[in-house]
């Protein structure tokens, strides 16, 4: 505490109150910062997860289109069949197509 005191009187009141101000407004950000980094990981999962369930779907509707086609004997779109993208979760191919 004495060389801050001995550092303010060396430089001046207002030099040193803007040095800790400066210090205060750092702290703060770094909270800010800390507080946005996380928030940005949660919504990351959250969109991963979001997009795994679309991949799901997709390949779910798929199966249905070919089971209700099957069922009425329709020609399914085989096009569309061979279109369709493997799902991919946990770095793991599903290639299942139940």
């Amino acid at each position: 505490m004495e060389a801050f005191l001995t550092f303010a009187k060396d430089v001046g009141a207002p030099i040193a109150g803007a040095l800790v101000m400066g210090v205060f407004i750092m702290l703060v950000l770094k909270q800010l910062m800390d507080g946005i980094i996380s928030t940005l990981g949660t919504l990351t999962s959250f969109a991963e997860s979001l997009e795994n369930r679309a991949r799901v779907m997709s390949n779910e509707i798929l199966k249905i289109d070919l089971l209700v086609s099957s069922a009425l004997e329709l020609k399914p779109d085989i096009d569309r069949v061979a279109r369709a993208e493997n799902f991919i979760e946990d770095e793991k191919l599903d290639v299942r197509r139940d």
